[in-house]
């Protein structure tokens, strides 16, 4: 059971609230140049479709700067309303303040404490960014990275470290580093005239270990909304399992208030991809639904395997193609848990667990198809696959009916 999320404060990003007991944001950023306000508005529509809640985009030099307002327009146009950060290395005081339609457009901003130029000897750069967002009420984001912690302050803690005998590894003075620079700079930000519900900490590192130990700690020095993600998490399986290992703990533990799936595109990938991970692992923990979901066996030697397999993926691509007419005309269908397995050895059992399942027979057993509705035998299919699909695919419509019924 995953534990009681953990409180924070309340935050509001445009329309979004972000914390103080808000489900679980999802967010992601485009990979186009932003200087491009065509594709980059696209990509966010396209990101917004897939579930992104924010979207955020590289405001790295003067020309990106001046397409973000252009970029808000065409979204606004096309009727996405998507909240829009604004990613801030090394120059974004100066870009904010020359351009100040851009610090009007965007929701958020992202600093990096690290590269931002707020060392322990100059502070102008970083509260310029944080006095911007208290004057026009924006939100920002206090992203600390591992790859590019505050050179000074590393300095100053392995020195101590060394110093007084502590005994710390380098990674846990690195991991120690990390969560006093986030507070550190909460605390900065306020001084600054911020006030606390403007403000959302990360602390971002790409080994799922680490990550775990730093929000564990850092959960326990603040109780600002914390961003959840993976620097980089990699490319295919592994940056979808690293995600999850290191994400999936912290969830369960209540800890997360948005999160965000870092995955290398393949070559010829989508970058929605990451969207996609992100809903299946919130899904998965019961922190939300966003659309019903199959339980199907992975095959083994009993089962037969094209029928199974080409069941369970035409009943899998059905769900999704009515998730979206679902949600609008029958509210609570994104729960519904659908079964599709393969034999008679956990097929009934599994089947009677969902809120409609199907087992097929596996190899050498009776030409039948049981169907079970919210636990008990309701029908038996027979036939080839088509006529398999045919029929319970029309069980499935039977029964979103009448458990949701139209809004």
């Amino acid at each position: 059971m995953v534990h009681e999320r953990r409180q924070t404060r309340a935050v509001q990003v445009g329309g979004l609230t972000i914390g103080g007991g808000a489900p679980i944001a999802i967010q992601s950023m485009t990979d186009t140049d932003t200087a491009d306000a065509e594709a980059t508005a696209d990509q966010c529509r396209e990101l917004a479709g897939a579930g992104a809640e924010l979207v955020r985009v590289t405001v790295n030099n003067p020309a990106s700067a001046r397409s973000v307002p252009e970029i808000r327009r065409r979204l606004a146009d096309s009727g996405c309303p998507v909240p829009l950060i604004g990613d801030f290395h090394y120059n974004g005081h100066t870009l904010l303040v020359d351009h100040p339609d851009c610090a009007r457009a965007l929701d958020k901003y992202r600093i990096n404490p690290g590269n931002v130029g707020r060392s322990r000897n100059d502070t102008t750069a970083f509260s310029t960014i944080c006095s911007i967002a208290r004057d026009l009420g924006k939100a920002i984001r206090i992203g600390v990275n591992g790859g590019s912690l505050d050179g000074d302050l590393v300095t100053s803690m392995m020195e101590e470290n060394a110093r007084r005998s502590l005994g710390r590894t380098s990674s846990e003075v690195l991991d120690e580093c990390a969560v006093v620079s986030a507070v550190d700079s909460v605390e900065s930000a306020i001084e600054t005239g911020l006030g606390s519900d403007r403000i959302i900490v990360s602390c971002k590192v790409s080994s799922p270990r680490t990550l775990i130990r730093i929000y564990r700690r850092l959960a326990d020095r603040t109780d600002q909304p914390l961003h959840l993600g993976l620097t980089e998490a990699g490319m295919g399986a592994r940056g979808i399992v690293w995600s999850a290992t290191a994400m999936g703990a912290l969830l369960h533990d209540g800890i997360g208030d948005t999160v965000r799936v870092s995955l290398t595109p393949q070559p010829d990938g989508d970058r929605r991809d990451e969207v996609a991970v992100a809903r299946e692992l919130l899904q998965s923990l019961g922190l939300r639904s966003f659309a019903a979901s199959v339980t199907s066996c992975p095959g083994c030697g009993r089962t037969t395997k094209s029928v199974f397999r080409d069941l369970a993926q035409r009943v899998d691509s059905y769900l999704q193609d009515q998730r979206a007419r679902w949600i609008e005309d029958h509210p609570g269908a994104e729960d519904l848990r659908v079964a599709v397995m393969g034999c008679v050895v956990n097929g009934p059992g599994e089947s009677k667990t969902a809120d409609i399942g199907i087992s097929l027979p596996g190899t050498g057993e009776e030409p039948k198809c049981p169907v079970f509705v919210d636990g008990k035998l309701r029908t038996t299919l027979k036939g080839n696959v088509e006529t398999l699909a045919r029929d319970f695919l029309a069980l499935i419509d039977d029964y979103v009916s009448r458990r949701f019924p139209q809004a």
